[in-house]
């Protein structure tokens, strides 16, 4: 009988470790922090449209650039060598300009939501600019979402040893009651036979 106690006591331990690691999977898997990283506030509070635009004209001024030195190498090319130079560049600069414009206007329409989300949550420029600035609205953002995180990991973990409180209870509960029986194993073959005999 103590060799079943043993047994059930072992199977139960085991158990409990197994649901303590998928409760604590579970949790993990459920719990995802629902704001932004604190840490990708803090980089986009770094962020200046200003320094975006001047890198889009000058990516537009280079491709202009590139364009004349490719219409260079055109002119003083002999027509046999001119291919597949020619249409891999011309290519090469049509989807650039395609590329380009695209980042052009998707800044555009970034700057306009960020505009329109700072007026929703009624933020004024600072006296002197013209605009609230990424650093302004998000410096805010990211200290609320720190703080938040700190207070959401706290919670996450009451609540995790909750529930493995709970488990450990269940487990408790199920070892008083032993749901099976080992019972003694009797030699029943060829080898208990002959002994049997002997």
């Amino acid at each position: 009988m103590s060799r079943a106690v043993t047994i059930a006591e072992a199977f139960c331990h085991i158990l409990f470790h197994i649901i303590s690691e998928i409760l604590m999977r579970m949790l993990e898997e459920q719990c995802l922090f629902p704001l932004p990283e604190p840490q990708d506030l803090f980089q986009a509070s770094q962020m200046k449209f200003e320094d975006f635009q001047k890198d889009l004209r000058k990516l537009k001024k280079d491709l202009k650039a590139c364009e004349v030195e490719a219409g260079k190498v055109y002119q003083v090319s002999s027509k046999e060598h001119m291919q597949p130079f020619k249409e891999n560049m011309e290519q090469f600069i049509i989807q650039a300009k395609i590329d380009q414009e695209a980042e052009e206007n998707s800044l555009t329409e970034t700057h306009k939501c960020f505009l329109e989300t700072t007026a929703y949550f009624f933020m004024k420029p600072k006296l002197g600019e013209k605009e609230v600035s990424p650093n302004a609205f998000f410096s805010i953002w990211h200290e609320f979402s720190s703080d938040f995180k700190d207070f959401w990991k706290k919670e996450n973990k009451l609540l995790l040893q909750e529930r493995v409180k709970e488990a450990e209870e269940v487990c408790r509960q199920k070892k008083g009651k032993s749901l099976y029986k080992i019972k003694p194993r009797h030699d029943s073959g060829i080898k208990a036979k002959i002994s049997m005999k002997t």
